[in-house]
C-alpha cells in the first residue's frame, strides 16, 4: 500500500492492485474513504467517517489533487 501523503491524521494511499479512474484511499481512524480524483475530486465511498472527517479529507484531496495523479502515473504507469 503505497502512501501518497499524510496529514492531520489522514493518510491517502493506493492499494497496489488498484484500477481506474484514478482515486486515492484515505484513511482516518477506524474509518475509510475513497475519492476520485480524475477531473473533479468526488466521494465514491467511505465506511466510518463522520462528515467533518470526509469534509476535511475531500479538501485534502482538493488540495493535493495534483500530487495524487501525479503518484498515481509514477506508481501505475
Amino acid at each position: 500500500m503505497p502512501t501518497v501523503f499524510t496529514k492531520d491524521g489522514f493518510r491517502f494511499f493506493f492499494y497496489s492492485n488498484d484500477h481506474t479512474p484514478i482515486h486515492v484511499h484515505v484513511k482516518f481512524g477506524n474509518g475509510e474513504a475513497v475519492f476520485i480524483v480524475e477531473g473533479d475530486v468526488v466521494l465514491r465511498e467511505s465506511v466510518g467517517m463522520k462528515t467533518s472527517e470526509l469534509s476535511k479529507a475531500e479538501d485534502l484531496a482538493i488540495e493535493h489533487q495534483e500530487l495524487i495523479t501525479q503518484k498515481w502515473h509514477e506508481y501505475f504507469d
